[in-house]
Order: structure tokens, then sequence, then C-alpha cells
């Protein structure tokens, strides 16, 4: 099935995103006392309070503009060194939003300019115990399924790409941040910013799939 998707449908996915994070921040928080240092969860909620701030305060602003605001929101939400990387995520998406109406090809190639961003600031690779781990598999899937699929089968081929790549993560030792210093006491629990991701693209899949509905 073919679809185009426009304003409406991609704050449908991120409102989506929003609750989904609200719904897991003490999964999150629980994660990052494990593997880190206990602030996660309350990162991600502050960051998506950024979000959702900015969607109720952008009047009629474009996609690509919503996008670009939601990014620099969440770089200025206080959030640690996760702010700055999902900041980066929807500044890098805003740049790709640039047609009215996206089909699976534009879609996949506003998320790869959002990962891509987000991979030249980490500098994480899979298998370093980052949210990278989930993001680039995701991006991987986009890619692959870009043709020919829908864009709903698109979001759900990234969403379990991203939660398989999360799941990974807890038989991995961390290459950076606080939980490097845990070594082997990481593994067992899955990384927190891989699981964030993972909520977000679940989030996303299941956003439009329910605006499709309406």
């Amino acid at each position: 099935m073919s679809e185009l998707i426009g304003r409406d449908e991609i704050i449908g996915m991120i409102l989506s995103a929003v609750e989904k994070i609200k719904a897991n921040h003490e999964v999150l928080t629980q994660l990052d006392s494990a593997a880190g240092d206990g602030d996660h969860g309350i990162t991600m909620l502050r960051s998506m309070q950024a979000v959702e701030d900015t969607i109720n305060d952008s009047g009629g602003a474009s996609k690509k503009d919503l996008l670009h605001s939601i990014g620099w929101a969440v770089m200025s939400a206080d959030g640690g060194s996760t702010g700055p990387l999902l900041g980066s995520f929807f500044v890098g998406m805003s740049e790709a939003a640039v047609k009215d109406g996206l089909d699976c090809r534009a879609v996949a190639a506003m998320f790869e300019a959002g990962i891509s961003k987000v991979h030249k600031q980490s500098r994480a690779e899979v298998g370093d115990r980052t949210m990278m781990d989930a993001m680039l598999p995701a991006r991987d899937a986009l890619k692959v399924s870009g043709n020919g699929a829908s864009i709903t089968e698109m979001l759900k081929a990234a969403a379990d790409a991203a939660a398989d790549g999360a799941e990974a993560t807890k038989n991995m030792v961390a290459k950076f941040g606080r939980a490097k210093n845990l070594g082997q006491r990481v593994l067992g629990h899955a990384d927190p910013g891989a699981t964030s991701i993972s909520l977000i693209f679940q989030a996303f899949y299941e956003g439009l799939c329910h605006k499709n509905q309406d």
C-alpha cells in the first residue's frame, strides 16, 4: 500500500513517543541504576516534556520548522549527554523533511538524516553499548524496507530492529560514558539509551497506526 504522511502524522508519531517514554521512565531509571548513574529516566522525561511543549506552542509551523524547534528544545532541556544526541536526531530529521507529503523513501531519508547526525556526534558503533545499538539497526532496516513497503511496514521493521539491538546490549560491555567504568557489571542489563531509542521507534510505529485508524 502506498502512503504519504505529513505534519499531522509526524506529530502523532512524536506524541506517541512522548507517551511511551512517560509510561516507561521508571524502567529506564532502573536500567540506568544498574548500568549508569540512575538519571536516564528523568532525563528522558525532561526531554519529552520539552518535545510536548514545543508541539503545543508550534501553531502552524511546517513539519521542517517544527522538527528543528523540537531538536533545539531537547538540546536545551538539561539532559546531560542524552539531550544533545536526541536533539540532533530531530534537527537532522528536519533537514530532510522538505516535501509536503513524504512517501516511503522520503520517510526513510528523513530518519537516516537524523540518525546520521547523531552517529557523527556520538562516534559510537554497534557493539559499543550506546543508543547507536538501536539507532543503526533501525536505520539499516529503513533502508532495506524503503522500497515497496508501506510506511507503517517500514516503521515496524525499524522498531523490531531497534528492539533487537537494544536487547543485544545485555551482552555488551560499555565503551562510552560512565558505564564503561563498570566493566562486566553491566552484563545482563540492557543499555538505557538503546532501550529509549527502541521505545521511541516502537511508538513511532504505533502512533502512525493509530493515526491511520482515525
